[in-house]
């Protein structure tokens, strides 16, 4: 079938949706259409550019903030601070929105999240708000779990961002229109649907009227996303649009999107984008040494302005999946992508500590160890460790869900002197726990491998008892 006569047949069922708004369809069929007229523009490899510091500013450049409080109070008052709020804990075995997980002494994603700006609210006299974009997986659990903020000093909004329905990949037929009319019959398309959804939750409007200039964006599970005066005053004081927090990648880090000059921009380049023959090179942290953070600075008319033009044409994400056997196809945008259409727009390369995302227990071990304090909801970095960069650590699959990660450690073990460890198989730790230098623990199978009350394990394999 040619394009327009998909399209055309894509138009007569997605009206026949009933649960989604007028703007979810318009914004739903352009996406497909965009899609399906193949307008994805390769990047043409010899025209890209190293973005100079003038682009990706190193942070120490900044300038200072001023020191009168009433200058930041000034400052804070521009200032919202949205977060990411869509995502399920699932891979990590929860149910629920990812932010209630509990990361430290009991207090979850979100607890941390509200004491800082509470924090900073109070220090200033300012009114910083905090907005959710949630999912329509996760809003009706937020809704009620905010309840438990309502004497806060935060004022907390919450919209939904999108709800789109999952194509069939073999007619690109709605999935909802083939009978399933369950919750996995519909996805939400990625963050980048963030500027739509400001604008047509009526957010935008209301936070440009209190006289609200910036918006810090931030996924709900980075820790280290916490407002930074320095950046929001540069931002400012030159008028930048937008601006992406990059950081010095890893060699862990080497899918991660990174910011390039292309054209006289600067623009986001993803792995996805890159020709095959030189991912190896995309990869490489010699090219490549940034990547982005997805901590992102918008300035609130702007993108009213862009939104209404209908100007923010981001690289489209064709993800596929299956749901009850049947292929179907996901189309998702990024929020970083939207660099290219501001005006004035930067990175900023900002230190590590600004990244620390908790994806996967492993991350958990790390937060939840002496490797960090926690203080005012803010997580800092232990500076006792004397090496730059944290452990590496490779959990198995029996250490997943966080409740089976929890009931196997009596306690966090120390961690502080690290450098790697691995642990495969059924192992128990005990309370008092210290790890140093790089450590593998791996259970024979069918044993129960217990590490006993305050051992000290450095430089070793450990395959069972007699090891310890």
């Amino acid at each position: 079938m040619a394009a327009a006569d998909t399209i055309s047949k894509l138009k007569s069922d997605v009206a026949t949706l009933n649960q989604i708004s007028e703007n979810e369809k318009s914004g739903f069929i352009n996406l497909v259409s965009r899609y399906l007229s193949g307008e994805a523009q390769q990047i043409e490899w010899s025209k890209i550019q190293t973005p100079t510091d003038e682009v990706v500013v190193p942070y120490d450049a900044l300038a200072p903030v001023p020191e009168d409080p009433a200058e930041t109070k000034k400052l804070l008052e521009k200032l919202v601070v949205l977060k990411l709020n869509g995502g399920l804990g699932t891979t990590m075995g929860c149910t629920g929105p990812k932010s209630v997980i509990e990361v430290r002494n009991g207090l979850t994603f979100l607890d941390l999240i509200v004491i800082q700006i509470e924090t900073l609210n109070s220090k200033y006299g300012c009114n910083v708000p905090l907005l959710l974009m949630n999912s329509f997986n996760t809003h009706d659990d937020t809704l009620k779990i905010v309840e438990k903020y309502s004497n806060s000093s935060v004022k907390i909004h919450t919209f939904n961002q999108s709800q789109y329905p999952r194509l069939v990949a073999e007619d690109m037929t709605p999935l909802p229109c083939k009978g399933n009319t369950g919750k996995d019959a519909w996805y939400p398309p990625g963050h980048g649907d963030v500027f739509p959804s400001l604008k047509n939750s009526g957010k935008l409007d209301e936070l440009i009227s209190q006289g609200k200039e910036y918006l810090f964006a931030a996924n709900s599970d980075n820790l280290g996303a916490i407002v930074d005066l320095k950046i929001l005053n540069h931002l400012i004081n030159n008028k930048n649009e937008y601006c992406m927090e990059v950081t010095p990648k890893t060699l862990a880090d080497v899918k991660g999107g990174t910011l390039i000059s292309y054209e006289g921009k600067v623009q986001l380049l993803e792995i996805a984008q890159v020709p095959d023959q030189h991912v190896n090179e995309f990869k490489s942290i010699e090219k490549f040494k940034i990547f982005n953070t997805n901590n992102l600075w918008l300035n609130l008319k702007a993108v009213d302005r862009l939104v209404q033009a209908n100007a923010l044409k981001m690289e489209i994400i064709p993800n596929p999946k299956e749901v009850g056997g049947v292929k179907v196809l996901q189309l998702e945008t990024a929020a970083g992508a939207a660099i290219r259409f501001f005006d004035h727009a930067i990175g900023v390369n900002v230190p590590r500590s600004r990244f620390l995302p908790v994806k996967a227990s492993s991350d958990l071990l790390l937060v939840q160890s002496d490797l960090y304090t926690l203080s005012d909801g803010f997580v800092t970095r232990n500076p006792a460790r004397s090496n730059p960069e944290n452990p590496s650590i490779e959990l198995g699959p029996e250490f997943k869900k966080v409740a089976d990660f929890l009931s196997r450690f009596k306690s966090i073990p120390s961690i502080i002197e690290l450098d790697s460890l691995k642990v495969s198989g059924d192992v128990w730790f005990g309370s008092g726990v210290t790890l140093k230098g790089k450590v593998t623990i791996a259970a024979k199978s069918g044993t129960k491998l217990e590490i006993p009350d305050k051992a000290v394990i450095a430089n070793k394999d450990i395959n069972g008892p007699e090891d310890i």
